[in-house]
């Protein structure tokens, strides 16, 4: 009796040793299928690589700032579109600030609406200090269709990468694309599996 019960514990113990290497080779694939994703891109508008449209437009204090085009002070462009009744906008304003300081970036926010709003909002989210441009113009030159988007212009005034965003992560995929050359996470993300499939 003795032998059969320490026989059929074996049995369970191996088991349970099959089913947890099996799980964990699963846990293994899924973390490659969810890779973090990158800023939503979309097909409208100037694309990774192009030369940003060069545009000039009053901030809401009254100064003229140029977006586009090159600049001197290998600074780095991050132009958030935004809006005072939009959800989201709310959580991505506070993080696309710190990273700007961060990472080095001129942060213009560009929005398209009542002045009075804007105002507000720069008051409610401590946006002293950073341009705020309302102007319908830029939005169209991008074709910035949903809200919060990005675009990254690097330096010599070509974009680094655009896109919808929702998170931290998707504005630190627009850095990465600046660093990388890919244009997006997902391009990167398909470069790597290429590579993988050519070396098997």
């Amino acid at each position: 009796m003795l032998i059969a019960s320490t026989f059929l514990l074996w049995i369970v113990v191996i088991l349970l040793i099959v089913a947890v290497a099996a799980l964990a080779r699963q846990i293994g694939v899924l973390h490659e299928r969810i890779a973090p994703m990158g800023a939503l891109v979309t097909d409208g508008g100037p694309k990774s690589g192009d030369v940003a449209p060069l545009i000039s437009a009053q901030t809401l204090d009254g100064r003229v700032v140029t977006v586009g085009g090159s600049n001197d002070f290998g600074q780095s462009v991050l132009l958030l579109f935004v809006a005072p009744d939009c959800p989201i906008c709310k959580k991505i304003i506070p993080i696309a600030m710190v990273m700007s300081r961060a990472e080095r970036l001129r942060l213009i926010f560009v929005g398209d609406g009542e002045a009075a709003d804007y105002r507000a909002m720069i008051a409610r989210h401590k946006m002293d200090g950073f341009d705020l441009v309302n102007s319908a113009q830029i939005g169209l030159a991008y074709q910035i269709g949903k809200l919060p988007s990005a675009v990254l212009i690097r330096p010599d005034g070509t974009i680094a990468g655009k896109g919808l965003v929702n998170s931290r992560e998707h504005l630190e995929s627009l850095i990465v694309a600046k660093e990388t050359g890919f244009p997006s996470a997902q391009a990167y993300l398909r470069s790597i599996n290429t590579e993988k499939v050519a070396a098997e």
